[in-house]
């Protein structure tokens, strides 16, 4: 019960080391949940790293207007594949197949995934745009991904920090599997 209580304190902001704990799916989603909801079409949640919806990646003049670099689509299929639509652009495309479902196995695309992100915000000018259908769950699930992964962050300081700029809603499948890699990600810092 007590660590229910520290995992509610630290999600309404009232402590702010959460180190040593691992909140549950529903701690997390009630955290999530308590969020305002953006209406934006994108959102950056992260200095030169933005969220956003299949509207905004669609639009070429937005995303020469956020001077984008880079695209990563969750939702890349042969009717969502866009690599042409930024080869004039001269922007860098990633796709990955992933359905928004509590059963797919995103965590097969969370290291490639960040590993695009790194290298595209190490460049100084690099600015990277990840976008799904409406830019809530699968986009949000490999940003939280990416913070874990090369910000070192855990995934309820990652949750809060991409938080402060956009309301997500990652599934409750794809919650379960970033705790898996929290977890994971722990107990390799700690060795």
């Amino acid at each position: 019960m007590a660590h229910a209580h520290t995992c509610s304190l630290y999600a309404r902001g009232m402590i702010e080391d959460d180190s040593e704990r691992q909140c549950t799916v529903y701690e997390l989603q009630k955290l999530l949940f308590s969020a305002k909801m953006s209406r934006n079409h994108v959102d950056q949640v992260w200095p030169r790293l933005y969220i956003g919806d299949q509207d905004v990646a669609s639009d070429r003049r937005e995303l020469v207007k956020l001077g984008l670099t880079h695209v990563l689509n969750a939702v890349h299929s042969k009717w969502r594949g866009e690599a042409e639509l930024y080869k004039d652009l001269n922007i860098t495309y990633c796709g990955i197949e992933a359905q928004d479902c509590p059963l797919f196995d995103m965590s097969v695309h969370f290291y490639p995934a960040a590993d695009f992100i790194h290298r595209a915000l190490r460049d100084s000018g690099g600015k990277v745009l990840v976008h799904c259908a409406v830019g809530i769950s699968r986009s949000s699930t490999l940003v939280l991904a990416y913070l874990m992964i090369h910000q070192r962050m855990t995934l309820e300081s990652a949750i809060k920090a991409v938080m402060q700029h956009r309301g997500i809603v990652p599934n409750r499948g794809f919650l379960q599997q970033l705790l898996t890699l929290d977890k994971s990600l722990r107990r390799h810092r700690m060795a």
